[in-house]
């Protein structure tokens, strides 16, 4: 076992996104592993992609300013108790998982199920042969007895639901969607244009005209960021970005629900309703579009594509756009149309397996944070403001490419912290924050990157979906 060294950690981010190295020299690194009780390196994972996504964002700004480069401070601690994810609304820290969710012993093993939304609870106790109006957790824990493990998981998968077998490494190693996520690198930033999509081929864009930045502006000012995410990985990018001055516009669809962390999630955003299914909404979409600079998306694989609003289709209707796109398994493998949560790749990865092991008590636990999902989050930060550099010098429209699985390996190949469970849990309270909020008195993690001359942070409020109208406030 080994601690790793977070600058270079943070070096090989930058050098995968292709950015100049001489502008690590701006970043101080404070802290060393362990911060939480984990066997991995969630400390060093939590402050290398936090820092990567303020320095990127440092890195556009200076650029657009034609200024100095600013310098960019992340304490380790400090950046894994943001990724902890949390908050309070009015004082009460509300409860973030259905009793339903969790792991189950199966008849050769332990599944773990997600069922914080209504839709995949109910299908999964109808799968297990319950009455969801009436089931206990009591009834799902005897009923999954019966069930083999990697049986139910692919009957979830199969009726379009959440679950996953629990795996130790060397049984997920052994899997073809382990070898198609080891083939790939931890994130993909490509050129899409001309002749790469179907129908009309895409403008090759020339640099997007920005607005002017002034050296003492926030770097990502008067940026506009489509966030069309919902479940924490993009809402944690879409946050970052606001957090470094972005016009970040959470869009969310009327008919799909949403997770209590929104209140936490949408410190700096916009929040509007647009329902893609209807004209009215994809013409307020493609308004939207037609300003943007970013377009975040995290739905199903394919669900956008079929809207219209696929990269090709968003490169067409807006020449020069980022995009952004977010999935579970990747887009290589079996799993690639595969649904998938934070908790439930971990259990698949071999994640919960190896920390029980680590811990001594042999049982299967999570990592102490969703780390896949907030890793990935400053990620999608990350290369959006990497690509966003790469269009003003280069232009062409963009695709950057980020998955929760893809996340884990990278994890992994981390090492393991030898005394990582010699750790309590750290008192939060140095690094609160009370606000005003559409969703009551909200108390939550400062930001964990420190800029010089401008401080990170959030200038609009959380509020609730809907709270604002779809269309960009400056027009």
């Amino acid at each position: 076992m080994r601690d790793p060294d977070s600058a270079k950690v943070l070096a090989d981010l930058w050098q995968l996104a292709g950015l100049p190295t001489d502008a690590l020299g701006q970043v101080h690194l404070t802290g060393s592993e362990p911060v939480l009780p984990s066997s991995f390196a969630v400390g060093a994972a939590a402050q290398a992609t936090i820092a990567a996504a303020a320095l990127a964002a440092c890195e556009l700004g200076s650029l657009r300013a034609r200024a100095a480069r600013r310098q960019v401070s992340v304490d380790m601690l400090h950046a894994a108790i943001e990724c902890l994810g949390w908050f309070a609304i009015d004082g009460k820290v509300p409860d973030l998982w259905d009793k339903f969710s969790g792991l189950y012993r199966c008849a050769d093993g332990w599944v773990r199920v997600h069922a914080n939304f209504a839709h995949h609870r109910e299908g999964a106790l109808r799968l297990m042969g319950l009455d969801p109006a009436t089931a206990t957790r009591e009834d799902a824990e005897r009923a999954m007895l019966g069930w083999r493990a990697l049986d139910f998981e692919t009957a979830t998968a199969e009726a379009g639901l959440v679950a996953t077998a629990l795996r130790g490494f060397d049984e997920w190693d052994a899997t073809p969607q382990a070898a198609a996520i080891a083939a790939q690198p931890l994130f993909t930033i490509e050129r899409i244009g001309p002749g790469q999509g179907h129908g009309e081929p895409a403008a090759d864009a020339p640099p997007l005209s920005l607005p002017p930045l002034s050296g003492d502006a926030p770097p990502l000012a008067g940026l506009r960021v489509l966030d069309l995410t919902r479940i924490l990985a993009g809402p944690v990018g879409g946050r970052a970005l606001a957090a470094y001055g972005a016009d970040v516009m959470l869009v969310n669809a009327p008919h799909l629900p949403n997770i209590e962390a929104i209140a936490d999630t949408s410190r700096g955003k916009l929040s509007a309703l647009i329902d893609l299914r209807e004209p009215e909404g994809r013409a307020a979409m493609d308004r939207l579009v037609a300003k943007a600079h970013v377009f975040v998306q995290g739905y199903r694989p394919g669900g956008l594509d079929a809207l219209g609003y696929g990269p090709e289709d968003l490169a067409r209707k807006r020449p020069g756009i980022v995009c952004v796109s977010l999935s579970a398994y990747g887009t290589q493998g079996p799993w690639a149309g595969r649904r998938g949560f934070d908790s439930l790749v971990q259990t698949a990865m071999g994640f919960n397996r190896a920390e029980g092991e680590a811990a001594g008590d042999g049982k299967p636990r999570a990592l102490p944070m969703q780390i896949l999902d907030q890793a990935t989050g400053y990620l999608i930060a990350f290369g959006a403001a990497a690509a966003l550099r790469r269009q003003q010098l280069e232009g062409g429209s963009w695709l950057v490419r980020v998955s929760l699985a893809q996340t884990g390996h990278w994890l992994r190949g981390l090492g393991r912290v030898a005394d990582g469970f010699s750790v309590g849990k750290p008192e939060l309270g140095p690094y609160l924050e009370t606000s005003a909020s559409g969703f009551g008195e909200l108390t939550a993690v400062r930001h964990a990157a420190q800029l010089s001359r401008t401080p990170a942070g959030w200038a609009r409020p959380s509020m609730p979906p809907g709270s604002h109208s779809p269309e960009w406030s400056h027009d």
